[in-house]
């Protein structure tokens, strides 16, 4: 009889990530797929705020997943699950946006809008400008710089978690981000001014997040080759 989801997470619900990770190093076959069923909502959200394009976030979201996949058996447990998964997701987030580019034009969420404030009167003529000039503006970004800026202002990650899942230092994290956002702020500071022709407010010092406004990208794709049940790779 096959099983539920529910009734694997069910019987998990008391293993931490890691051992669920030596479980299916062990041959569990069932514990990969409850360790992506914990966060396969989370990394589908910094893999597609990361490359813009749904189609470029699954394909690279399966790839980080069979690479977890087949290296669980290595992790060593010298940081958190998380981190660690978030790592193989953002660093085959990189691989595929290098690959493309030679600056590639990168389609982004047509909701990206929303994480500036919503203006005063809510103009379909204004939204229109606001979305053209948002999306503009992330697209002058490099990988790097964004992917910085997700994980800290769009995922909330603290700067030093950003760095242990992007292996570099924290300076560089900070260096990232602030270069992303002084590259951004000329780019969208007239839609945010005081005193601008709607009355936003001034400009914060990050990019604004989007817990302010929870949006709704849609279900995490279920990574395609992986199997989420039973951990293997069709």
């Amino acid at each position: 009889m096959a099983v539920s989801s529910e009734q694997v997470g069910s019987a998990y619900a008391d293993v931490t990530d890691a051992d669920l990770l030596a479980r299916h190093a062990g041959g569990d076959p069932n514990a990969f797929g409850e360790v992506v069923r914990r966060h396969r909502d989370r990394l589908w959200a910094v893999a597609l705020r990361t490359l813009g394009d749904r189609e470029e976030a699954a394909d690279a979201l399966q790839d980080a997943l069979v690479s977890a996949y087949r290296a669980a058996g290595r992790f060593e447990g010298r940081s958190a699950v998380t981190t660690w998964l978030h790592r193989i997701v953002v660093n085959a987030c990189l691989d595929r946006a290098r690959r493309k580019a030679a600056r590639p034009a990168v389609p982004l969420p047509e909701d990206l809008d929303q994480r500036l404030p919503a203006p005063a009167q809510d103009d379909p003529a204004i939204r229109g400008e606001t979305r053209a000039t948002v999306l503009a503006a992330l697209a002058t970004l490099s990988a790097e710089q964004r992917a910085a800026l997700v994980l800290v202002d769009m995922e909330g990650y603290p700067v030093d978690e950003a760095a242990r899942i992007l292996q570099v230092a924290s300076g560089t994290i900070k260096s990232r981000c602030a270069r992303g956002r002084a590259k951004l702020l000329p780019l969208v500071r007239h839609l945010r001014e005081a005193g601008g022709p709607r009355g936003n407010p001034p400009p914060g010092p990050s990019v604004p997040s989007t817990d302010e406004r929870p949006i709704d990208e849609g279900p995490a794709p279920e990574a395609g080759g992986t199997n989420v049940e039973g951990g293997g790779t069709r």
